[in-house]
């Protein structure tokens, strides 16, 4: 499947940029404040976008492509914005051999994304993961901190699963 850009556009507001400025200005003079004012960035935005980078770049004096080779190198940071909701479905093996690549196309299906997408309404994103740990589970998707195991590979479960986060 071909990755695509992102259902969602840029939203930020005012209110953010300026939480965004108060933060870099708060560090100037800390030598290696890169890393904090970009974790504080994307707890603000809940992640990094390019037009957020090019704040920090502009107001920190940092070249953009500086910003941006920190950004992609850390996992910790997001330049996709997440769901309220994000849906993991469990890639191990025991929730592979059992289905769960047939579930994870099912989900790509009824939302209309691909892995590391978010819906247009911001309501969902999803991606795969390795085991987490609830083999006995097997199949297994997580939507935030909710687990639900024993899934069918058809995914008849996941209209209703899908039902409780969107009423």
């Amino acid at each position: 499947m071909a990755t695509k850009k992102s259902a969602a556009p840029f939203a930020g507001t005012t209110a953010q940029e300026e939480q965004l400025v108060r933060i870099i200005h708060e560090s100037k003079g800390n030598r290696g404040a890169l890393m904090s004012v970009l974790q504080k960035a994307q707890d603000v935005y809940g992640y990094l976008p390019i037009e957020v980078q090019s704040i920090i770049a502009r107001e920190m004096k940092v070249p953009l492509e500086k910003i941006y080779g920190v950004v992609t190198f850390y996992s910790q940071f997001s330049l996709t914005p997440k769901g309220k909701y994000t849906i993991a479905v469990c890639m191990g093996t025991a929730c592979y051999v059992k289905g769960a690549g047939d579930i994870l196309k099912k989900l790509y299906d009824k939302l209309k994304i691909s892995g590391g997408e978010v819906t247009p309404d911001g309501l969902f994103s999803i991606n795969d993961c390795r085991c987490i740990g609830a083999c006995g589970l097997a199949p297994v998707i997580t939507v935030n901190e909710d687990v639900y195991g024993r899934l069918s590979p058809s995914g008849e479960e996941l209209d209703g699963i899908l039902a409780k986060y969107t009423s």
